[in-house]
């Protein structure tokens, strides 16, 4: 039991997604149900691209043997998925690049999307086979994606919500700062608002 948090940005603990997902993963370590649970880091920005191996083993029908799986991208999926398995709740903090995650948070999902692991293939699609539990997702965004005032498209909370739904993860909760490039000002005020939102929905959770 365990709170995971993935840092995404290039900037790691000073880029502004972190700064809010540290309210996150603060009031759940105040909140009862996190009382106690170690907090698990993982800079996503530090994970290698997956391997011809890896890359071979999706494509086969079984897993291959247990030496080649000791090695490479391989093993590191394995300690990223058992570090999600282990986890009560998962934090994820993530600029919006090109309006979609980056390729950071992409490693990552490759990684721990891996199927007979994460999911299984049937006549019905892909199903998940990870036990639901809170997803948080704090995003930082130079422009505005969202409401009235967005002026670009949203590729990340779809393909999130997706592909984490892919794995049995569900519960997913996002909490955007968006417009922080405009301005010192309209970046704090997006800070703000953001963590409003945070604390409101942290409250309701409780």
């Amino acid at each position: 039991m365990t709170i995971l948090r993935i840092t995404c940005s290039p900037r790691g603990s000073a880029s502004a997604s972190h700064r809010l997902s540290q309210h996150i993963v603060d009031r759940l370590l105040r909140s009862r149900g996190g009382h106690g649970l170690p907090v698990v880091e993982i800079d996503a920005n530090q994970l290698p691209h997956v391997d011809p191996a890896y890359a071979a083993a999706l494509s086969s029908p079984i897993d291959p043997p247990a030496d080649v799986c000791a090695h490479g991208s391989l093993r590191r999926s394995d300690e990223l998925i058992q570090a999600l398995r282990e986890a009560t709740y998962v934090v994820i903090a993530t600029p919006m690049h090109n309006y979609t995650v980056p390729s950071s948070l992409k490693t990552w999902i490759d990684h721990v999307v891996r199927v007979r692991h994460t999911f299984h293939i049937t006549p019905q699609g892909k199903v998940g086979t990870l036990a639901d539990r809170p997803v948080f997702v704090t995003i930082a965004s130079g422009g505005e994606f969202s409401g009235e005032p967005a002026r670009q498209p949203d590729f990340l909370t779809p393909y999130l919500t997706a592909v984490l739904a892919t794995i049995g993860l569900k519960d997913v909760r996002f909490f955007p700062a968006e417009g922080t490039a405009r301005s010192p000002e309209l970046a704090a005020a997006a800070h703000a608002r953001a963590e409003a939102r945070i604390a409101q929905e942290m409250a309701r959770a409780a």
